[in-house]
């Protein structure tokens, strides 16, 4: 190989992997593949062990009916397609390693679907073999060029390890971006705010949720790639979330915190943040910390009852810690629900008792952990995330 056929042959392997990326660029790559080992058409193809199926996964250079006519017809005549099961990959073959030239151009696989595409002989190479399938490299040789040469097998068994990495790596690409994808879509239908920071803090993705908690602003906000907290209170709330304690190394995952902040507009939110594990050698830019906002509300169709069962809590118990969570203070909760404060107070002990909680704050912690995940539909009345 010259030093101008090195170099052509460099670039094209680095436009085998492009493929691997940029799906769209698959058809290029197999062209030059085909010019380069001197064919006219290709076709990439799978069979399974058992012989009952055959799957064209990309072709160049036939027109589509033939490559419609070898499956539906030909593929039984092919003498070289079965013989890729017992060889290595990257092995090539071409027909006169199975029959003579002359006895091949008498078939009737020469004379309806070689003969007719003007090709005068076909080279394959095998990709990938396992106990289920096959999957072989086809490439035809144009009448004017003659038949299959050493140059031409050489070629195309530099060019198979190649060509099979990039389709291994473009089904993990694709299956990564899918799960991606899907992920994303899960998180956007919760109603739990959700935000991936790296180590110093910047924000790696956030889910609908948690882009709308950005935009209402009453809590929290995006400056740059950055959070910042819209009032004191929360910001060192905020910041304590993300101390390391000592002693913690960057292999472990640290424990959970969760923090109660009251926005401007005096709702209440459950601040989680989680540390992830992270080893040594990953880069500083890959998430670190994810953080949940939730505001503490409770939905009536679901949650008191599911309190009342946990806890065994009374009616009158019932009321009096959806307006702790809802309202806050002993007076107005007495206000709210028309009762003394004495007697908002006894409640409260009660609740504590049953729940084990200390203050109110740990209480309305309880309550939200009874909030449904999934985000209520738009135009519910409620812009609570």
């Amino acid at each position: 190989m010259t030093i101008v056929q090195a170099n052509r042959f460099s670039s094209l392997v680095g436009e085998i992997y492009d493929a691997a990326i940029d799906p769209t660029r698959r058809s290029a790559a197999l062209e030059q593949v085909t010019q380069f080992v001197g064919g006219f058409a290709a076709t990439i193809l799978s069979r399974d062990a058992a012989r009952l199926s055959i799957e064209i996964h990309q072709h160049f250079g036939s027109e589509f009916r033939f490559c419609q006519l070898y499956r539906d017809r030909y593929v039984e005549l092919d003498p070289l397609l079965d013989r890729h099961v017992a060889l290595a990959a990257d092995q090539t073959m071409s027909v006169t390693d199975v029959i003579p030239s002359a006895d091949f151009v008498a078939t009737s696989f020469y004379r309806e679907w070689v003969e007719p595409q003007e090709a005068v002989d076909l080279a394959t190479v095998t990709l990938d073999t396992s106990s289920a399938r096959t999957t072989i490299l086809q490439v035809l040789r144009h009448r004017s060029r003659g038949t299959v040469d050493e140059v031409m097998r050489e070629r195309m068994r530099l060019l198979a390890p190649h060509i099979q990495r990039s389709r291994i790596m473009g089904r993990q690409i694709r299956a990564r971006w899918h799960t991606v994808d899907d992920l994303a879509d899960v998180l956007d239908g919760l109603s739990t705010a959700i935000c991936l920071l790296d180590a110093e803090g910047r924000v790696l993705h956030a889910n609908a949720a948690c882009r709308q908690l950005f935009v209402d602003g009453t809590l929290l906000a995006m400056v740059g790639d950055r959070i910042v907290a819209r009032n004191t209170q929360t910001d060192k709330i905020f910041r304590g979330l993300f101390e390391i304690p000592t002693g913690v190394g960057i292999h472990s995952t640290g424990r959970r915190q969760i923090e109660l902040a009251t926005s401007a507009d005096g709702h209440h939110y459950l601040l989680h943040a989680l540390p992830l594990k992270r080893e040594l050698h990953l880069p500083r830019d890959v998430a670190a910390t994810v953080l949940f906002v939730q505001r503490a509300s409770m939905l009536p169709s679901l949650a008191p009852d599911a309190i009342a069962a946990a806890f065994r809590l009374t009616p009158s118990e019932l009321r009096v810690l959806m307006a702790i969570v809802e309202i806050g203070g002993v007076p107005d909760i007495a206000a709210k629900l028309g009762i003394a404060e004495t007697t908002v107070k006894t409640h409260l002990g009660r609740l504590f008792e049953k729940t084990g909680a200390g203050r109110q704050a740990d209480l309305v912690k309880i309550a939200a952990g009874f909030a449904a995940p999934f985000a209520r539909p738009t135009g519910s009345g409620d812009g609570a995330v």
